[in-house]
């Protein structure tokens, strides 16, 4: 039994070893601009909004 190739996570062609699990940088580049640009979410409770509270007044507004 001979074991299956790698597909690309984006555009399902072969991996390339170079740029593996990707086929290309391109494919690579495309993922991560994904994951910055908060295209791919990771399941979980909501978080909490306590760091909010603490420090929620900028450099121009008064503070008490």
């Amino acid at each position: 039994m001979s074991p299956k190739a790698a597909a690309c996570l984006v555009c399902k062609k072969p991996a390339s070893a170079d740029t593996r699990p990707f086929c290309s940088a391109a494919c690579r580049d495309r993922d991560l601009l994904q994951w910055l640009g908060e295209g791919y979410r990771v399941v979980g409770p909501p978080a909490e909004d306590d760091t909010q509270k603490i420090g929620d007044y900028g450099l121009d507004s008064e503070q008490d």
